[in-house]
């Protein structure tokens, strides 16, 4: 017996107008918007009070596909426009979801150092290892050997841990999981989105367009074969041992949980003491 359904359950938080999105088949971004979605219905987080913020690429077309006040905003400006929205109105939720080259090639300062002043957000990262969008070329996150457009003979660049560079410089929540890992990785976000300070979540997902025909995994089912064969779940290590390495596992986990003041507090301390 077929059933025709007249809605889905997620409708309310989708752009439908906008749909069928524009990623490509085995391409992680579909699966984790819908972890985001499911991690949404899950929190007491009222939609009027919550704002995704983009960056360019192919991860930044996530802020307009959800049925939010969302923000696509110039390359590597995703969390300076962010911090701008969580201090002009503090009661928003704030979410930037960007790639790895947005947040950590021209955004990288930006990151740092929002992390270091612990403003209010959350941050989602999908990290697919090179720009996607633009052709294939490596970032900041392709791991040493892997080949990208502009590096036919393989990587010869160090790449970022971005789990410790956002521990290091101050992240309150730092954790990673692939796209593979959904459930795990939808519980990760309901705990980002509810910490209270600068929360950080890494995904590493397929690019098979772009990245995985370069590195012998043509479609995303491979690459979710080899995420399931060679995925490590070590929690509360220190993220300098996280490292990423081309054919080598993937460190998964909750690696910091920590609290500590927000920048927003911190401002509000300090209006008091000056009115003294």
């Amino acid at each position: 017996m077929e059933i025709e359904a007249k809605s889905h359950p997620l409708d309310r938080y989708l752009r439908a107008d906008r749909i069928p999105h524009i990623w490509c088949p085995g391409c992680g971004l579909g699966t984790v918007l819908n972890c985001f979605l499911h991690a949404l219905e899950e929190t007491d987080i009222d939609l009027k009070n919550l704002a995704v913020v983009s960056g360019i690429g192919c991860t930044g077309r996530v802020a307009g596909y959800i049925n939010v006040d969302s923000y696509h905003t110039t390359h590597g400006r995703a969390v300076p426009f962010a911090t701008g929205l969580k201090l002009a109105n503090p009661k928003l939720k704030v979410v930037v979801f960007s790639g790895d080259g947005d947040l950590f090639a021209i955004g990288g300062n930006h990151f740092i150092h929002a992390a270091r002043r612990n403003i209010d957000m959350t941050v989602i990262c999908v990290n697919n290892y090179n720009y996607g969008m633009t052709g294939g070329q490596l970032g900041p996150t392709t791991p040493l050997e892997a080949r990208a457009t502009t590096a036919p003979y393989g990587n010869i660049e160090h790449p970022f841990n971005l789990c410790h560079v956002a521990a290091a410089s101050g992240a309150v929540y730092v954790a990673r999981w692939t796209s593979l890992h959904v459930r795990r990785l939808k519980e990760s976000m309901k705990e980002a989105l509810n910490k209270k300070g600068f929360s950080f979540v890494e995904i590493i997902a397929p690019c098979p367009t772009a990245f995985g025909r370069r590195n012998k995994e043509p479609t995303g089912l491979e690459t979710l074969k080899y995420y399931k064969e060679h995925s490590v779940i070590k929690h509360g290590i220190d993220p300098a041992e996280a490292d990423i390495e081309m054919g080598g596992d993937i460190v998964v986990g909750k690696f910091v949980d920590i609290e500590k003041p927000t920048f927003d507090e911190a401002v509000h301390e300090l209006i008091k003491k000056a009115r003294k």
